[in-house]
């Protein structure tokens, strides 16, 4: 009777087994995403719940994280010092022979504005002074954003006094003549402070091109010819007015020839005198006291440099004794034609001399055969001659 009852009633389920039906029906698998089973709400659309494929919701839950895409932008450095490129040289301050030596190796990187291949060279100022007197270039290498030149270029009469209060600018600009577009600014440059070299040792660099800077010039300096009205660089005017540039002379007394050989090797750094910005520079040589016919010498004439190279040589008759008592005028002229030559510089050498002037005069007298030669800075005012 007992199991009639039981077969005919309802079986009783606990509410602990009735919440493990309903709500539990199996294992807990992993939601791939939480959004299918709450749908976007469209006014204009029948609701339509998306069931989840059973085959995502087993697969594991790592390959439902999202993956990180690539940032197209990420590459390189957005600072404008790094995407103008880099500069690989070397630079050498030779003591004994009063050289600077600056060699270009190679630039990588580089982003010209133009798209394409580009003609490049690497243009060396030394700051502060004009820059075309101190202005020197390598070779163009063309078709490359990755130019290698391995080439050298040599300042003159650089002294330890230069190497002290002067800095290098460097330039990679590119090279329109050969596409026939109007002058373009440089791609990049750097700026080298020349006191951190320490003469007679190579020091190689590797630096970021940064943007040019322009520095409107001082206006004691706007009626100087050959200058434009924006320099690379802020000088001042005493700077232009003591710099008329420096001249290699050598001197040797011949006990051979009986009298002073004199040469005139090379000048740097002359003031420019023509309305282009260069010279045409030739220098004088006059020994006074004298009497004679060969007292007074001139060089032949360099067109259009700044850094005129002559490799001439003069003789000057006469016993060490005598010499000694005269004075030896040098100048450097412009030539003009058809008008007065523009004086550009001299200097005097004598015993009444001083500094490294009266050093060069007397040792060469003082040792025959033996041939010294010496830079000098030349003077803004002609050499006057003494009684």
């Amino acid at each position: 009777m007992a199991c009639a009852g039981r077969a005919s009633g309802r079986q009783r389920v606990s509410m602990q087994e009735h919440m493990a039906i309903d709500v539990s029906p199996g294992p807990i698998q992993p939601i791939r995403l939480i959004s299918d089973y709450f749908p976007h709400f469209y006014p204009f659309l029948e609701p339509v719940l998306r069931v989840p494929d059973r085959q995502a919701m087993l697969a594991p839950a790592i390959h439902s994280a999202p993956q990180l895409q690539p940032n197209p932008e990420a590459e390189g450095d957005s600072d404008d010092s790094t995407a103008l490129g880099t500069l690989e040289f070397t630079l050498l301050f030779d003591v004994d022979n009063s050289t600077l030596h600056c060699t270009a190796h190679r630039a990588k990187g580089l982003k010209p504005p133009a798209t394409g291949s580009v003609d490049t060279y690497v243009k060396a100022n030394l700051l502060p002074g004009a820059s075309k007197a101190s202005q020197l270039r390598t070779r163009t290498v063309r078709g490359t954003r990755e130019p290698v030149w391995e080439e050298t270029l040599t300042y003159h009469g650089f002294t330890c006094q230069d190497a002290g209060r002067k800095t290098l600018r460097l330039c990679v600009c590119e090279d329109s003549r050969l596409r026939r577009r109007r002058r373009a600014p440089p791609l990049g440059e750097l700026r080298v402070p020349l006191r951190k070299l320490v003469p007679n040792r190579a020091r190689s660099f590797d630096i970021c091109l940064e943007k040019r800077r322009l520095t409107k010039r001082p206006k004691s300096l706007d009626t100087a010819r050959g200058m434009s009205l924006y320099e690379e660089e802020e000088v001042e005017a005493e700077v232009f007015r003591e710099e008329r540039g420096r001249i290699l002379l050598s001197l040797c007394y011949s006990s051979e020839r009986g009298g002073l050989l004199v040469g005139v090797l090379r000048c740097a750094h002359l003031a420019p005198m023509d309305a282009n910005g260069y010279s045409d520079p030739f220098v004088r040589l006059f020994l006074h006291p004298s009497s004679g016919k060969k007292s007074k010498y001139k060089t032949s004439v360099r067109r259009k440099t700044l850094n005129p190279e002559f490799n001439e040589e003069f003789f000057y008759a006469g016993l060490r004794e005598e010499l000694a008592q005269k004075a030896l005028l040098v100048s450097v002229w412009d030539y003009d034609l058809g008008t007065a030559d523009d004086f550009i510089g001299g200097v005097q050498l004598s015993g009444r001399s001083s500094g490294d002037r009266l050093r060069h005069w007397c040792e060469c007298l003082s040792h025959c055969d033996r041939r010294l030669e010496l830079w000098h800075l030349l003077d803004s005012v002609p050499p006057q001659l003494g009684d």
